[in-house]
């Protein structure tokens, strides 16, 4: 079994500076919300939604330094949610909404 030490751990400073991405990725989707985009504005509340959940979870819950098992379950999860969505769209996508 392995030693724990033999992997990198993050430093304060990287926490402060994911922590100032995530702050400003609020303000960001903040800002997105007050501008009128039309179309693209859950687009854009989902990329930045994304992008900062993809920070939380590489960072503050050490997937990144994590075991590679951690990291291709975490895949797998993620991976078996795109299947999901991707059959709940196909899904509703199919219906006929003029038939009522």
């Amino acid at each position: 079994m392995a030693s724990n030490s033999s992997h990198s751990h993050p430093t304060p400073m990287l926490y402060l500076v994911i922590f100032g991405c995530l702050v400003a990725g609020t303000v960001l989707t903040y800002l997105a919300a007050t501008w009128e985009m039309g179309i693209f504005n859950p687009i854009v509340a989902l990329a930045i939604a994304c992008t900062k959940a993809t920070l939380v979870v590489l960072f503050f819950m050490h997937v990144r330094y994590s075991t590679r098992l951690t990291q291709v379950t975490i895949s797998a999860g993620i991976f078996w949610l795109f299947i999901l969505i991707t059959l709940s769209l196909s899904d509703y996508l199919s219906r006929n909404l003029f038939s009522r």
